[in-house]
């Protein structure tokens, strides 16, 4: 299995905050189109596998943690 997690708007947006794929998904795109009914990627989305920021075509296997996020904005005024 595949742990798939969103935060931020993402949770808010998709009624969740974790999911559960089979890991028949083998890139980090395909785990969004899975987890998401094939929705579009929006921009400037941001991924991580595994608490490591990655690309859309990065590999994922069994086991893997895949996160989902905004970009952070923001800061000291």
């Amino acid at each position: 299995m595949i742990t798939v997690r969103f935060f931020a708007g993402l949770r808010e947006q998709l009624g969740r905050d974790t999911l559960e794929l089979p890991s028949t998904a083998t890139t980090v795109r395909a785990v969004w189109a899975r987890a998401t009914d094939q929705a579009p990627v929006p921009t400037h989305l941001l991924a991580a596998v595994n608490l490591e920021y990655a690309d859309f075509d990065t590999p994922v296997a069994d086991g893997d943690e895949v996160a989902f996020f905004p970009p952070v904005t923001g800061g000291a005024a």
